[in-house]
């Protein structure tokens, strides 16, 4: 840790926001002029929009994923946590991965910590359920996939057999859409290897408690992707929601019962809980609450942007909606870390800073290889694509829109493969207990029992 004497510039958070925001700070400031400070409890930051091609295998785990220290060379970048700030004495207290929590003094301060899961008191959710907020947690749901293919194919008790091809996913948005279309394209390709495994033996199931899945891309979209994954099998149950899931024998709301050994919670996602530690004025739903130049509201040297931030859309504002809001998405958060990043500068020298305003331009999901939606605005003009098209516009925008070069170039490298060269179908999940073998080779062996001598035989008899 530098004990440099030059102002810092602390960043919270080593996400898509915390990247970009810092990148950006570099890039425009003098030699010198001051430190910055990124810390996170990961050494690398995640490109979400990518972990369900990830789970089914498109993409190497690899790729989706940017390394701090190399792509911040002149930041110092902490491995840990910021569990409090203290705004009167400019101070924060790291807790590092190991050892004692040390406080580190700043002069301005970034807050992007993202968001986690959204979760509710559900029975047996903490036991059985699986995220998709990290790589760690795509990695371990594909390895999961292809371990119950590996257990049906191998067992003859039915029981086992029909809950290891039960698939059940919460949340029908960008995430639950494209994480069951991306897994069950994958368990599709991947029944043709085993003998005992159809697809026709796979059970998958949607479920949301809203009336639509993917209301991102607008109703019709919606309906479309909703009868898609429907053509494919896929049993989608809408208006309600899961009652309990305790064992993996799962309740939904409306009677239905299933035993899985797979069930997968997309249902949203919140603010970082640690925000309410910091003391920063905070929204209804939690977030931190900035002004249109992504100042926190009643500070002169914080700010804050991306999913743990609420900002306003000023848009939408302008066209006639006081209550407009930015979403929690990868278009917005890559362009206010620019201008946050830009703004840090401008409020560091004394001048101005701008304002946050960005009008929608669409979205896209991919629903497994060539589906997809896309709905891309065009000033008031909306174009609606669906099928292998939008899968294309889905492809090319989240690949130019990863970090750095060098991901882009692998990810793409990846996909032109992936056209001459058939999925891999491997499960890796000794890679969760990898020294579990070793240690069982390893561990002491009980010593045997010392046979009787004649004369304990001559006794005993």
């Amino acid at each position: 840790m530098s004990t440099t004497e030059r102002p810092r510039i602390l960043v919270v958070g080593g996400g898509y926001v915390g990247l970009y925001a810092a990148r950006r700070i570099l890039k425009k400031m003098r030699y010198g002029e001051a430190t910055v400070t990124v810390v996170d409890p990961r050494s690398y930051m995640t490109y979400q929009p990518f972990l369900p091609e990830a789970a089914a295998g498109s993409i190497s785990p690899r790729h989706v994923v940017v390394p701090l220290r190399r792509v911040l060379p002149k930041a110092e970048v902490l491995t840990g946590r910021v569990t409090t700030i203290d705004q009167d004495r400019k101070v924060a207290t790291v807790a590092p991965l190991v050892g004692e929590a040390y406080e580190l003094p700043f002069d301005y301060l970034v807050i992007a910590m993202g968001a986690v899961s959204r979760t509710f008191p559900i029975p047996g959710l903490a036991e059985q359920g699986i995220g998709m907020k990290g790589i760690e947690e795509a990695i371990g749901l594909r390895n999961h996939v292809l371990e119950q293919l590996d257990k049906a194919d191998s067992t003859t008790d039915e029981d086992v057999r029909r809950r290891a091809l039960t698939f059940v996913f919460v949340g029908g948005g960008f995430a639950g859409a494209e994480t069951i279309g991306e897994v069950e394209d994958m368990a599709r390709d991947a029944a043709k290897y085993y003998t005992n495994v159809k697809r026709e033996d796979m059970r998958f199931i949607l479920v949301d408690a809203a009336d639509k899945i993917l209301p991102e891309v607008g109703p019709k979209l919606g309906t479309w992707g909703r009868e898609h994954l429907e053509s494919r099998g896929v049993e989608v149950f809408l208006s309600t929601s899961m009652d309990s899931c305790i064992d993996g024998h799962v309740v939904l709301k409306n009677g239905l019962e299933v035993d899985s050994n797979t069930i997968v919670w997309t249902a949203g996602v919140k603010p970082n809980p640690a925000l309410a530690r910091f003391g920063l004025p905070l929204g209804p739903r939690g977030h931190v609450d900035t002004s249109e130049k992504l100042q926190v509201q009643g500070t002169d040297y914080i700010w804050a942007a991306g999913d743990n931030a609420q900002v306003p859309d000023m848009v939408g504002r302008r066209a006639g909606n006081p209550n407009a809001w930015c979403p929690p998405n990868a278009q917005h958060a890559l362009r206010q870390a620019k201008v946050l990043g830009d703004n840090v500068i401008s409020g560091m020298r004394g001048f101005p800073q701008k304002e946050y305003s960005h009008a929608n331009k669409g979205a896209v999901a991919g629903l497994g290889l060539h589906k997809g939606v896309a709905m891309i605005v065009m000033g008031k003009m909306k174009i609606k694509l669906k099928g292998r098209l939008a899968w294309y516009m889905h492809r090319g925008y989240h690949g130019m829109a990863m970090p750095t070069w060098n991901r882009k170039i692998r990810i793409f490298a990846d996909w032109t493969l992936a056209m001459f060269l058939k999925r891999e179908v491997v499960s890796l999940g000794a890679m969760e207990t990898p020294r579990e073998e070793f240690y069982e080779a390893a561990k002491p062996t009980p010593a045997p029992a010392a046979a009787k001598s004649e004369g304990e035989k001559a006794k005993a008899s």
